[in-house]
Order: structure tokens, then sequence, then C-alpha cells
């Protein structure tokens, strides 16, 4: 296992906007490594409870939002422009929901539920930072996507067209905002292993998938954010539309 990246002031003075960052998994990961590197940082998430949490063990500001609402979508940005009195520099969108499903059993509500947070949600989230970004000539987004979105995984249909949509909407409003020097880019992970994750898949299934991976194990989250924070940076200025495989899966 490596050892863990040391701050390096990548994302020194920077507003920072991290969705879903409650709990333990990428979206923590990659606030922590944000404060780690020099940013003022906003988390949100729709568990008030956990979100407190993991504000307070950050020292950031928490903001509760689910972005299935345009009204909280829309309280969140407001908020995270005016407390900290200034522009919004970095949003990264990581709110998505799973299951799993085979399609032929697949309901609506379980289709629609899965799209609704992981592809409209960052929809809406992009554009209220593009209406903000887009003025100010500058500014970054960086998705979290996922290798799903191009390999095929039964029962996961609906993720997977979410995923993919994900990537879709990362590349075409990479086109729209570039001429206001704005970059949209993405992440995709294959697999990080947290507690959350753990409940929610069975051993069998992670120890399967873990040996597809040619490390012969899962990234730990804090890999996964080292990937969105060089995103985020200065370091990837002449990139925008790109979807980056944060991967070690072989054929």
């Amino acid at each position: 296992m490596p050892s863990r990246t040391q701050g390096h002031g990548l994302l020194a003075g920077r507003t920072v906007l991290v969705t879903a960052a409650a709990g333990t998994g990428i979206g923590f990961a990659t606030a922590e490594r944000c404060v780690e590197e020099g940013a003022r940082v906003v988390v949100s998430d729709r568990h008030e409870r956990r979100l407190a949490e993991a504000a307070d063990r950050l020292g950031v500001l928490g903001v509760p939002c689910d972005v299935t609402d345009q009204a909280q979508v829309e309280h969140l940005f407001a908020t995270a422009v005016a407390h900290f009195g200034g522009g919004l520099d970095v949003l990264v969108n990581n709110a998505g929901l799973g299951g799993t499903a085979a399609v032929v059993d697949m309901t609506d509500e379980q289709w629609g539920s899965v799209l609704d947070v992981t592809l409209t949600g960052t929809f809406r989230c992009t554009r209220a930072a593009l209406r903000h970004m887009i003025p100010r000539g500058t500014g970054v987004i960086v998705n979290n996507a996922s290798v799903i979105g191009w390999r095929a995984q039964e029962g996961q249909a609906h993720y997977a067209a979410a995923k993919a949509g994900v990537m879709a909407l990362t590349r075409c409003s990479a086109l729209e905002a570039a001429h206001a020097g704005v970059r949209v880019n993405a992440v995709a992970p294959s697999l990080a292993m947290h507690p959350h994750l753990a409940k929610v898949t069975t051993d069998e299934l992670l120890a399967e998938l873990s040996t597809r991976e040619a490390f012969g194990r899962p990234a730990e989250p804090w890999e996964i954010a080292n990937v969105i924070v060089f995103l985020a940076s200065e370091y990837s200025s002449y990139m925008t539309g790109e979807v980056v495989s944060v991967s070690s899966q072989h054929p």
C-alpha cells in the first residue's frame, strides 16, 4: 500500500465545493485532500447528521443539500459564495446513487432515482456552477463518473447509464464553457474501498472485483481524491472535456 500523499499547496487560496462529502467515501477524502492542499472548502450532503460530523472533522462549512431538489441546489451555491465573500473556484460533483437490479426486474422508480441523483443531480450542480463561473471567466468542475460508464456489469444498467451520461455531460459542458476559461473534467474510478461500500456489497463480489485490478486491491478513496485535486489544480490547465480513468483494471 502506498503512503498517503502530503499536501503541496496546489489549491492554496481557492474555494472548493464538494457534494456528497459526508461519511468515509471519495467525497470526504476529496474534501480532506483539498483542505490539505490549502483550499477553503464547503461540503454538502443530504444526510445532515453525517454532514455535520464531516464538517466538524474537517473544520469546514457544511451545507445540507439534496441534489434532486433545485431549490436546495440554489441555496447551496448561494451560501457557499456568500460565506467566503467571493467566487467559487472549484466544484466537485460527487453525489451519486447506486443499486443492483436486472433490467427485466427493474422498476421505473429504481431507474428514475438512480438517474435523478447521479446524472440529473450532476447536471443541476454543473448548471449552477457554470452560471457563476462563466461570468467570472474562471473556474473548474470535476465530475465523479465511473469505469462502469464504459464497461458492462450485470445488474448495473441504471448506474452505468447514469455514469455514461455524466461522461457525456462533462464533454459537452466543457465545450460550452471553454470560451470563458472554465474547465470541466471527470474521473472514472473502478473500485474504491470504504465502509459504506462494504455494507452494500457482498464480500464475494468485492473479492471478484479486486481480482480484476492489476494491483490486486481496491483503491483507497484518497487515491481517487489525488486525481481530482490534480484536475482541480493548475497542473491540468490544458485539460478540459476529459474523463480520466483512475483504475488498475486489466482485460
